[in-house]
């Protein structure tokens, strides 16, 4: 199975189905199911960078998914595959005049993601960008160690 390496929070955001687009600088066009890895870098520094609204928009996705009592930071799991998916999509990012992003496919507008939403805040859109559409999430409710790389790389572990 196909495998993507993305940083936590955002790769246990996939998995609890609060972050349905992972965008990166390049297109794919492998459609399928994909395995979602979460990057040894601990959570808690990317949540350091982050701003307090984005940090409290995360923690609400956890609180939503598992109750006020989620411990959210001890269900992020470095250095595991934490989910899979089926990749069904790649859309090139436009910023349309009123920094909202527009996900374009064969020219076409097809998805407008306002920059308010929990969709922009949860990524990086910025003009030339792609994003990847994500569905048929199924959250590994024991994560599985695994050693992760840069691009799509193939991952020999459980299939679902």
């Amino acid at each position: 199975m196909k495998a993507i390496t993305i940083h936590e929070p955002w790769a246990s955001l996939i998995a609890i189905g609060g972050k349905h687009y992972e965008t990166r600088e390049w297109k794919t066009n492998y459609r399928g199911q994909i395995a979602i890895h979460a990057s040894k870098r601990e959570p808690h520094l990317m949540l350091r960078t982050l701003s307090t609204n984005v940090q409290n928009s995360i923690m609400n996705c956890f609180y939503e998914k598992f109750t006020i009592n989620s411990r959210a930071l001890e269900r992020m799991h470095a250095g595991c595959v934490v989910a899979t998916a089926e990749l069904v999509d790649c859309y090139e990012i436009h910023i349309d005049h009123t920094g909202d992003a527009v996900l374009m496919k064969d020219g076409y507008p097809k998805i407008w993601l306002g920059k308010e939403s929990n969709k922009f805040q949860f990524d990086f859109y910025d003009r030339g960008r792609y994003a990847w559409e994500l569905t048929n999430v199924e959250r590994l409710i024991i994560p599985i160690p695994a050693k992760g790389q840069q691009g799509l790389w193939n991952w020999e572990g459980v299939q679902s």
